[in-house]
Formats: structure tokens, C-alpha cells, sequence
């Protein structure tokens, strides 16, 4: 076998890794459990992959930040058991999310009641003093709030 072919290989190996890692990474959990609440206390897109013991929700500023540091927002349309963000809403908006049997907290500065409700596609969505959570495809670093305002959006403060 000769140097170039070793290299080809290696690439190939290392870019179907790759594309294995990315494909685990966008999974998450697709399970129902009832609606259950937990008083905040004690940073990530707006899901959780399965397995994971919950979320905690932080602060930048004066604005709620999910696991990944972006922001989060409500919807106007919602209530603490259901949420109107579906389809191609949820794709813009994803929800932030918990495993079946998990939970939110709030972290440094942060208080209010989170719980969670079952969405109709099954899975378990975050709510915080009453209202769903969800980040916005739009926003790309920690401190954009691009969604403020649009389609009865708005940050999520604390």
C-alpha cells in the first residue's frame, strides 16, 4: 500500500467518525412523563440528549440562557400545559427540553418555578414560571436576542 492511500483511508475513517459523532449529537429524547414541577435553584441549543440528568438555566444579563448560553424565549400564545410552537414553529423555535423523568433548574441569580409539560409530539418541554421555553434559530452567540419581538416571541427574563 502506498503513502497516498494510507492518507485517503485515514480521512475516510476520520470523516465517517465525524459524521457518527454529529449524528449522536442531534438525537434526543422522544419519551412522555406527566407534567412535574421543581422550585429553582442551583450553562447549551435548546435540547437535551437523552441520558442527561436535566438542564440548567442561566442568566446573561437580564435575560434566561439555556445549556448552550443562548438565549431563551416565550411564546404569547402558550399556557404552563400547552405549547403552539409546532411543526415548522419548532423548527425555528426549539424547544428546550428534558429527558422523561428529568428537570430544570435555575442557576446563579435565577428564581421562579420550573417545571415541565408533555408536548403532542411526545416530548417533555421546560417551563419557567408557567411558560414553555425555546431558543431561536436565529440567534449564533451568547447575548443575541434576534428573536425578541418576532411572531408573539419574547426573551425570557427572570
Amino acid at each position: 500500500m502506498s503513502v497516498p492511500s494510507v492518507r485517503r483511508s485515514g480521512l475516510a475513517v476520520s470523516g465517517m467518525v465525524l459524521i457518527g459523532l454529529l449524528a449522536a449529537a442531534c438525537s434526543t429524547a422522544a419519551t412522555t412523563a406527566p407534567a412535574t414541577s421543581a422550585p429553582a435553584t442551583s450553562a447549551p441549543a435548546a435540547s437535551t440528549p437523552a441520558g442527561a440528568a436535566g438542564v440548567v438555566v442561566s442568566m446573561n444579563g437580564a435575560v434566561l440562557t439555556g445549556p448552550n448560553g443562548l438565549t431563551l424565549y416565550t411564546h404569547s400564545g402558550d399556557s404552563a400545559t400547552s405549547s403552539t410552537c409546532t411543526g415548522g414553529c419548532a423548527t425555528a423555535w426549539p424547544p428546550l427540553t428534558v429527558p422523561a423523568g428529568a428537570s430544570a433548574t435555575g442557576g446563579t441569580g435565577v428564581t421562579g418555578t420550573f417545571a415541565t409539560l408533555t408536548r403532542a409530539d411526545g416530548t417533555i418541554q421546560v417551563t419557567y414560571n408557567g411558560l414553555p421555553l425555546y431558543g431561536w434559530q436565529g440567534d449564533s452567540k451568547p447575548g443575541d436576542t434576534t428573536g425578541d419581538g418576532k411572531a408573539g416571541f419574547s426573551v425570557a427574563k427572570p
